[in-house]
Parts: structure tokens; C-alpha cells; sequence
């Protein structure tokens, strides 16, 4: 018997053959860019235009608002949720705990829960502990006393190593008895099916084209000799939405921008929004439009920066 499997699961061998090559083809395709930009240097036939479009249903890419896809798992969640909260129309005081895709990045969580109006949505960006649990508890609590007798709780699959899923669930059952019952639900692999959304196939359109056209443009202007020689910051670049506006922004200046460790970017835009999804809920909070939407336990300020924030 020979081993081959990409899972490395077979008894009696360290190794299986397709697990090294699964192993390798795992890899961001962000990082990838940025290590075939270093390379540049020492290898000529590296020096071409890139162009990297972002697509991925968590819309953790750095140097985009949104990524092909996402809006599609979005909608998949929101139609989830609404099928969840409707099937509890016949059930009085019941609280719904549904886990979400997206890694380390907390925007399909947030989103779909400000969408679908939940209670709470447990994020990987804004840490939390027992005593916000505990909180959220006490809230539908009282709001089981009201004519809405149902909950409903968001959670990002990698928000918190030791508040999972189940541990979450638990805590809810136990402190809410007597005055509402928990169910729990763990989406999974449906949030990547199904046909794309008008919003994705229109933004995959436009950006595939555009694309095109900046790699022809670029392959004119590097073509010297009978060759492509390019090994400019400029000629690797990712294609992002930002502010409604689709720009070329070079891979090596969004490195500044990134948290590798966890894969999403320093700077999100819907955390703004986090504060209005507890308004929503009827929590005592108040709605800042000029929070910056910096990830305060994974960016580090300067002290310089801090006094110019605190200006």
C-alpha cells in the first residue's frame, strides 16, 4: 500500500504523497504577489505586470472595500437568518446562536447581523469577555418581556479561541432557563454556494475589465527589445473598490496595511457601522461617525499619531 492522500491521515507513514503540494497550494494569493515582487531582483522572468482582483467571500483583502463574492455569502446569511427567525414565529422567547464564515475577519458576522437585525454579533476585531456576554444576556432578558419574543446572536467562526460556538450556546441555555430557550446553528459550506449576486457579477465584470486593460497598457509601456521587462512598485497591483471608486494601489505599499498573522487589514470601514447594529437592538450606546475604524488591539499608534488623534 502505497500513501497518497492530501489529508496526511495514514497510519504507519508521516508523510503522504499530495500533502506537501496541498500544503503549498494553500497559500494567500496576496503574499504570493508580494513574494514574486522580492524576487523581481533576482529573477528576470518575474518582471511582468501583475494584476491581483480580490475574491473572497470574507472581504479581508487589503486595498478594497469589498471582494468578489462576499456580497453573495451575504446575502446567503441574511436569507438564512430571516428562514431562522421566521420558523420561530410560532415559538415564544427562543434566542438563535448562528456561526458565520470569514476567518479572522469579522464583516460577513457584523453585516449579516445589522442586516437581519440581531441582538449581538461576536467579532474577532472588537474582543470581548464574560461581562459583555453577560450583558447580552441581561438585554434579551428584558427583551423577552416585550411583544418581540425572539433572539437572535451572530458569531465569527475565529473570534474567540476559548468563547466558541458551543461554549456561547451553553452560557445562553444555562443563564437564560426559565425565561427562553437556545438553538444553535453553524452555517458552514452554504454560505459559499449558490448563484452570485447582481452587486458580485456586475463588480466582477468591471474589474476583469479594467484589469485587462491595465495589463495591455502596461505590457505597451514595459515592451523594450523584443521584451517584457517591468520590475517597477506599479507594475503589481491589486484592483480594489475604494469609496465607490475602483483603483490600482502597488502590493508592496499595502504590506504596511496588513496583519499577515491573521489575514485581514489593519483598517476595516464596517466597523463604523458596529455601534449603529447595537442602537438597532435597543442598546444605551451612542453612534460616532468619525470612529476611524482601526483595530485598536492589532494596529500599533505611535505615540506621535496619538497626540495627533488626540487633537
Amino acid at each position: 500500500m502505497v500513501p497518497a492522500t492530501v489529508s496526511n491521515n495514514v497510519p504507519g507513514s508521516d508523510f503522504s504523497i499530495g500533502a506537501d503540494t496541498a500544503l503549498n497550494t494553500i497559500t494567500d494569493a496576496y503574499e504570493s504577489c508580494l513574494q514574486l515582487h522580492e524576487a523581481r531582483s533576482c529573477f528576470e522572468e518575474f518582471c511582468v505586470p501583475i494584476c491581483v482582483l480580490p475574491a473572497t467571500i470574507s472581504n479581508n483583502v487589503p486595498g478594497t472595500d469589498f471582494s468578489i463574492g462576499a456580497d453573495t455569502a451575504l446575502n446567503a446569511i441574511v436569507e438564512t437568518c430571516d428562514r431562522i427567525k421566521q420558523s420561530a414565529s410560532g415559538t415564544k422567547r427562543r434566542v438563535f446562536i448562528i456561526e458565520t464564515m470569514g476567518g479572522y475577519c469579522g464583516y460577513l458576522a457584523n453585516m449579516g447581523a445589522l442586516a437581519a437585525g440581531a441582538d449581538a454579533a461576536y467579532i474577532f476585531e472588537e474582543q470581548f469577555d464574560i461581562r459583555e456576554l453577560q450583558a447580552n444576556v441581561e438585554h434579551l432578558t428584558e427583551k423577552m418581556k416585550t411583544s418581540i419574543q425572539r433572539g437572535l446572536v451572530l458569531r465569527n467562526e475565529n473570534c474567540n479561541e476559548n468563547y466558541t460556538t458551543d461554549f456561547i450556546y451553553q452560557l445562553y441555555s444555562e443563564e437564560g432557563k426559565g425565561v427562553f430557550d437556545c438553538r444553535k446553528n453553524v452555517l458552514g459550506h452554504m454560505q459559499q454556494g449558490g448563484a452570485p449576486s447582481p452587486f458580485d457579477r456586475n463588480f466582477g465584470t468591471k474589474i476583469s475589465a479594467k484589469a485587462m486593460q491595465w495589463i495591455s497598457k502596461k505590457l505597451k509601456e514595459t515592451y523594450r527589445k523584443g521584451k517584457v521587462f517591468a520590475n517597477t512598485d506599479d507594475s503589481v497591483c491589486l484592483l480594489g473598490m475604494r469609496r465607490r471608486n475602483l483603483v490600482f494601489q502597488p502590493v508592496a505599499e499595502l504590506k504596511n496595511e496588513t496583519d499577515f498573522v491573521h489575514r485581514i487589514p489593519m483598517e476595516q470601514w464596517w466597523l463604523k457601522l458596529r455601534p449603529l447594529m447595537k442602537i438597532l437592538a435597543k442598546y444605551k450606546t451612542s453612534y460616532d461617525v468619525s470612529d476611524s475604524g482601526q483595530l485598536e488591539h492589532v494596529a500599533m499608534h505611535s505615540p506621535k499619531e496619538a497626540e495627533t488623534g488626540a487633537i
